[in-house]
């Protein structure tokens, strides 16, 4: 397998007729930590450093879902829908059980995973996300125009206010962050389609007006969930309530950080994410 995420290359799969985009590195050996990201998100939205680090002792797949970045088909407009997506395609890579890592609205898509085929779940990572029926996820195509204003505005790019804090400390790991994004040069993802976005918007209202998270009591894997203590898109609040709705759950909040908490933490992330999946 490629020796980092930024050389990995582009795979592909056939999910009930539809090839969904993929990239796999780390050890062959062992169940895989599947990682399932944000909303307008691609393959190389995801972290180098975090994916590497977790590939130093996990085989990691990341993926595009359906009528995400490469892969093929139209986005569904709703978060089970989607999950239903991730269990078909861990089917089709003839995976018996995994761990998942979902961050944003891919933490919402892995809850419903893990209600859906509890059977295929080991343990759960929910980073930035809320349970179905919180306040938050309505509101991110406001929070997504107020963004890309400001980034017009100001000449920064929209992540450096919808993942970070405005303090000095965090706009400069959000600097970090973006550079690290740039460092694949060849074979990068396609962008998301308005299409896309629209769906992915459409099921995140869906999600905050649901009325399923007392069905998280039956989650019964152990989950690590994680956030910044200042996330503008889905308030920190929810990480507390996500904690006290699963009867497995660790919580941790990172200091002077939003959203991107993860990438802005990136070596604590790690570590916490391996200890904890190791147990």
């Amino acid at each position: 397998m490629a020796a980092s995420f930024v050389q990995a290359p582009a795979e592909t799969v056939d999910v009930g007729g539809t090839p969904f985009a993929y990239r796999e590195l780390g050890p062959a050996a062992g169940g895989p930590l599947v990682l399932l990201n944000h909303i307008t998100a691609v393959l190389d939205d995801w972290d180098p450093v975090v994916v590497d680090g977790f590939a130093a002792e996990r085989r990691v797949i990341v993926v595009d879902l359906r009528g995400v970045g490469g892969s093929g088909g139209t986005t569904p407009d709703s978060i089970e829908a989607m999950a239903a997506d991730t269990v078909t395609f861990l089917e089709a890579l003839g995976l018996d059980t995994a761990d998942l890592l979902g961050f944003s609205l891919g933490g919402m898509v892995a809850q419903a995973v893990a209600q859906q085929r509890p059977d295929l779940v080991r343990r759960i990572v929910l980073a930035g996300t809320s349970p179905a029926g919180d306040e938050g996820p309505a509101g991110w195509g406001a929070g997504l125009q107020s963004a890309f204003g400001k980034s017009a505005t100001e000449g920064k790019h929209p992540k450096h206010f919808l993942f970070f804090s405005p303090t000095l400390r965090s706009q400069e790991a959000a600097d970090a962050f973006l550079a690290r994004l740039d460092e694949r040069t060849e074979d990068r993802d396609t962008l998301v389609t308005d299409e896309t976005i629209g769906a992915q918007l459409a099921a995140a209202t869906k999600w905050e007006q649901g009325t399923s998270p007392a069905g998280l009591a039956d989650v019964d894997k152990p989950v690590l969930v994680v956030n910044g203590d200042n996330d503008i898109l889905v308030p920190t609040i929810s990480s507390f309530h996500l904690a006290r709705l699963l009867p497995n759950a660790t919580l941790s909040i990172y200091p002077d950080a939003g959203h991107g908490g993860i990438f802005q933490y990136h070596d604590l992330f790690v570590q916490q994410v391996l200890d904890f999946l190791r147990d």
